[in-house]
């Protein structure tokens, strides 16, 4: 799948003598992923593809596959916190077919509130957890309060 040209000119360049740190849970080139449930909001939308976003690998687009779908921004959630070990409940696991959330992938979905880069924040309380070698995922709602909706992202 070619990234829309909306896409390519949100992509942030870095200069050619800047070093790039690449994450190492970073989404390969193109992921396509298949939720198990669809996202609150979106019950039409189930497959989607994770596109990276910038040149270091750390953000991504989660894109529906549907020519009009909808496309949030993701992160690995412990690229920004590191100490984010959120416990997924059992039937999530299953129905994902991890043996643990360390096998997974975990990335929070963030806002960025009126292109305000300064603004952005995380939703650690319903991270989308991604099983790499199934591609099944699905966005975890998590019962635990000290889990924001809207956690500062800072770096």
């Amino acid at each position: 799948m070619t990234p829309s040209p909306a896409l390519l000119a949100a992509r942030p360049h870095a200069p050619a003598s800047t070093p790039v740190q690449r994450v190492e849970d970073a989404v390969p080139a193109v992921l396509v992923v298949e939720l198990t449930e669809p996202l609150a909001g979106f019950p039409d939308h189930r497959e989607f593809v994770l596109v990276p976003a910038d040149a270091s690998g750390l953000l991504s687009w989660l894109q529906s596959m549907a020519p009009d779908g909808p496309r949030f921004l993701v992160a690995p959630a412990t690229a920004f916190f590191p100490e984010y070990a959120p416990v997924l409940p059992g039937s999530a696991l299953a129905e994902l077919g991890l043996a643990s959330v360390q096998a997974g992938r975990v990335y929070a979905l963030l806002t960025v509130p009126d292109g305000d880069v300064s603004g952005t924040t995380a939703n650690l309380r319903a991270p989308l957890v991604v099983n790499p070698a199934t591609r099944r995922a699905r966005q975890v709602v998590l019962s635990d309060p000290t889990h924001p909706v809207r956690c500062p992202v800072r770096r």
